[in-house]
């Protein structure tokens, strides 16, 4: 650790000399934790961080600029699995679950934010959504690969294994790190979970000066989901793919509920295309729905903020009606290793930071806490889509949003992507997987329920119905459970058992 003449003659140069200002008033515990935190920051970087943000906010890019050359994608970068056809589905699917088998693919999850807007104090991984069965996020997706795990087994003859890094940061590392020791890794190896941690970058004042966010803190934050990429160079990551085996990767983030992990038809189609990167999107049907859009700018593919696209772009329709700019990412992307290796190596210095303008509690010069009611400071972060203009093959996968995309972000006082919202989009879904199944839901009397094929996201599906990931990937394989059976609701059905459950 550096002493406290160093620090503070870094931080005069850096001109940042103010975050020491109640220096004389803090305890020697306090002294220690606020010189720890200032050692572990680069301030050799904190002079150009703090100035590039108060000039990146002050230069905010205008739309006119962002939408001068701006094209959706070209259809022959396309794939979907409502339009492709069947034969091509199952050839990606099948060379997906090669590449798993012979150990090529690993998962890679973005849980570096906090679940603030969920109202939890706790990463969102370990939220329990309130399903029959009272599985978080994280158990979900461990037994989601398990499973992938294990068809890939059975259809190709050689067990492979599916690595699962998770990208936290100083705020997730410790609790997630915990759970997953608590839970026994969720019959995963141990070994094959690797969590690593994204660096924190302080927030800034519109004039350029790191917030204080206590007398002995900095106000830090993340540094976006595209810290991916200095994460993977500083913990040694690509090595550790390398090493195992891995050749590509499926980046998801912690809050899709309905994620397919190492998704063989995703990363299948990815593969026979020669892509070095990919995006799954669903389509946009609202223009104002505040998701990205996969496009292309000034003949660069890449990813458009929704705050970056005019209501006239958002809006253009096609003739059939569709929106012409209707591929919304949901965060779901495939990279090559060897991509990855020469983003980290050459690229990443030339991605530009994204400013978002944010109420950061700070204390005054007094040193009293103030909790501002409108945006008093610059949070700068990366995108990990920003990489995608370096790409020299780049396609989307385009898949039902129904099926694959139900994000959980607010509280349940918001109107959507809450826990009821993601609640509802799982028990949906597993509603349909059983109709298809072939089974048969009765009332309490013991008339049939009707079937209802139908549902909107304000809908809870007539019965509920739960389906481990253990029984079934993605709907497979669940004729032998249900076809021709009789269910009351509610039900879980599980590994060796059907339970039925006396409280929804």
């Amino acid at each position: 650790m550096a002493t406290m003449e160093q620090v503070r003659r870094q931080l005069e140069e850096a001109g940042q000399a103010h975050l020491l200002r109640f220096w004389p008033e803090l305890d020697p515990e306090g002294r220690a934790v606020l010189l720890g935190e200032l050692s572990a920051l680069d301030l050799r970087e904190l002079r150009q961080h703090c100035l590039s943000a108060a000039a990146a906010a002050s230069r905010r890019k205008g739309l006119d600029e962002i939408q001068r050359d701006m094209k959706p994608m070209p259809p022959e970068l396309v794939g979907s699995v409502c339009h492709s056809d069947p034969e091509a589905l199952a050839s990606w699917e099948q060379e997906g679950f090669h590449l798993i088998s012979q150990n090529k693919v690993a998962v890679l999850l973005l849980a570096g934010g906090q679940g603030t807007r969920l109202g939890v104090p706790y990463p969102k991984g370990m939220y329990n959504v309130g399903l029959p069965s009272g599985k978080t996020l994280y158990e979900i997706q461990a037994e989601r690969i398990r499973k992938v795990e294990e068809l890939a087994s059975e259809k190709c003859g050689s067990k492979g294994t599916v690595p699962w890094y998770i990208m936290t940061s100083e705020f997730t590392l410790g609790p997630t790190k915990t759970f997953f020791v608590e839970h026994d890794f969720f019959h995963l190896d141990k070994s094959n979970v690797i969590l690593f941690e994204q660096r924190m970058l302080p927030a800034v004042t519109f004039d350029g000066k790191a917030i204080l966010e206590q007398k002995d803190k900095v106000a830090m934050a993340p540094d976006g989901n595209g810290g991916l990429y200095r994460a993977l160079e500083d913990n040694q990551i690509l090595e550790d793919m390398e090493s195992r085996g891995v050749q590509y990767i499926h980046v998801y983030c912690v809050d899709n509920i309905l994620v397919k992990m190492a998704d063989p038809v995703f990363i299948g189609f990815c593969v026979s295309k020669g892509a070095e990167c990919g995006a799954k999107v669903v389509e946009k049907f609202d223009p104002a729905e505040p998701v990205g859009v996969a496009c292309q700018v000034d003949g660069v593919y890449q990813v458009i903020e929704y705050s970056e696209i005019s209501p006239e772009n958002a809006q253009m329709r096609n003739p059939d009606g569709r929106l012409t700019y209707n591929a919304a990412s949901i965060c779901m992307h495939f990279f090559t290793v060897e991509f990855l290796k020469t983003v980290v190596r050459e690229m990443e210095p030339h991605l530009q930071p994204h400013v978002a303008l944010k109420k950061v509690p700070f204390v005054d010069e007094e040193g009293n806490l103030v909790k501002p009611i409108k945006a008093n400071g610059i949070k700068m972060e990366k995108f990990v889509f920003d990489v995608f203009q370096f790409s020299k093959n780049f396609v989307i996968f385009e898949v039902l949003r129904e099926d694959e995309f139900s994000p959980l972000k607010n509280s349940d006082t918001a109107d959507k992507d809450t826990p009821t919202t993601a609640r509802r989009a799982l028990l949906s879904q597993h509603y349909r997987w059983a109709l298809k199944a072939g089974a048969r839901f009765l009332d309490t009397g013991g008339y049939q329920i009707p079937e209802k094929l139908s549902l909107s996201e304000r809908d809870d599906p007539p019965v509920v119905c739960e389906i481990s990931p253990l029984v079934s990937y993605f709907g497979e394989g669940l004729e032998v459970h249900m076809k021709d059976k009789d269910f009351t609701s509610p039900i879980l059905i599980n590994k060796n058992q059907v339970k039925a459950l006396t409280n929804p």
